[in-house]
């Protein structure tokens, strides 16, 4: 009789040791994609902020120089090629990109893009 009772007692003692909660199988899924779509909120939130905090070069030198509207559809590429007459339009690409504070060439319709005045000292 003692026997049982011992084993009543530790068998007691690992049911209190067990975890308290036990998540079936329909919780341990609905728990995963909660965990999942909280981390990609927070990979979203952070592509933003990183979009937002983005530093743009101000060139305030802009005086006397020409400038031209970007259209839909308009590239540096071929806002250069129209400036070059002909000739090779990288260093005008690159000229533009220096006068406008641009890190890249992308650009956005509706932009005024400052373009050089001497095409031919870019040659």
């Amino acid at each position: 009789m003692a026997r049982w009772r011992e084993r009543r007692a530790a068998a007691r003692l690992r049911r209190r040791s067990a975890p308290p909660l036990r998540l079936t199988r329909r919780g341990r899924v609905v728990l995963v994609a909660a965990v999942a779509l909280l981390s990609l909120g927070g990979f979203w939130l952070g592509t933003r902020a990183v979009g937002q905090a983005a530093v743009q070069v101000v060139v305030t030198s802009h005086a006397g120089l020409p400038w031209v509207e970007v259209r839909e559809g308009d590239t540096l590429w071929a806002i250069a090629t129209a400036l070059s007459q002909g000739d090779d339009p990288g260093p005008v690409v690159e000229e533009i990109k220096r006068l406008n504070g641009l890190p890249d060439s992308l650009i956005r319709p509706g932009t005024r893009l400052y373009v050089p005045n001497d095409i031919a000292a870019l040659r």
